[in-house]
């Protein structure tokens, strides 16, 4: 059966995955981790996609995104996926693929779930068990938002910047956030938003997104056909 399209739509914050080829490991050592850093900054810039918040696992990474054109995120995740893979195998000498197929993504609402996703993100570390805090672990945004060090990658968010009227007022709002953590069904939720592709935000919401594109945005009900625009050929 053939494969939705990516959801993708200019001006909306995206939720991204990537994944390694059966769960192996694409970051070995620091500079593995340096590398895919300098490739998010010099594409992120190319393609006009503005950064909000990611973080670099062993076997995958994930980024929270707000594209300023139709195809500026897919162009951005191509050329990095590319580029690392030549990268990683030169360097480590090895070869073939690298990547378990091709990126997840999906389209977020911010006012609902923004702030969610970077949460989400920021406690990936934790939950996995690589670190006991969300500031012991140096491969993601949230040392930025804490003011803890300086991200050049990072866009902040309109919702960010409301959490204060200052540096220091963010920071702390931002820090109860992470310390207050999500719920299992919200981890649920974005977790499979993403993975699946449908959107997440609340009826309202997903059914003016659906005006926007052909693209099917949230699953069929049970019973219901797919309609030929949401197929991929």
């Amino acid at each position: 059966m053939a494969r939705l399209p990516r959801l993708t739509l200019p001006d909306f914050p995206h939720h991204v995955i990537q994944r390694g080829n059966n769960r192996q490991a694409i970051f070995l050592d620091r500079a593995d981790f340096e590398a895919m850093l300098v490739l998010l900054d010099e594409n992120a810039r190319k393609f006009q996609v503005a950064l909000h918040a990611y973080v670099l696992m062993d076997n995958h990474f994930h980024l929270l995104a707000t594209p300023s054109t139709d195809d500026g995120l897919p162009q951005m995740m191509q050329s990095i996926g590319r580029s690392y893979v030549r990268y990683f195998n030169q360097r480590h000498g090895r070869t073939g693929t690298l990547w378990e197929g091709r990126y997840r993504s999906t389209v977020i609402q911010s006012e609902r779930y923004l702030l969610a996703c970077m949460v989400y993100i920021d406690l990936n570390p934790v939950r996995a068990g690589m670190a006991a805090r969300a500031a012991d672990y140096p491969w993601s945004s949230h040392g930025h938002w804490l003011g803890l060090r300086t991200d050049k990658l990072l866009t902040t968010h309109a919702l960010y910047w409301a959490l204060g009227n200052t540096p220091f007022a963010r920071e702390a709002a931002y820090a109860g956030l992470v310390q207050s953590g999500l719920g299992d069904k919200q981890i649920q939720s974005i977790t499979q938003s993403a993975l699946s592709g449908w959107a997440l935000g609340e009826p309202d919401f997903v059914a003016d997104l659906q005006k926007l594109t052909p693209r099917r945005v949230a699953k069929a009900k049970p019973g219901r056909p797919p309609m030929p625009a949401d197929l991929e050929a």
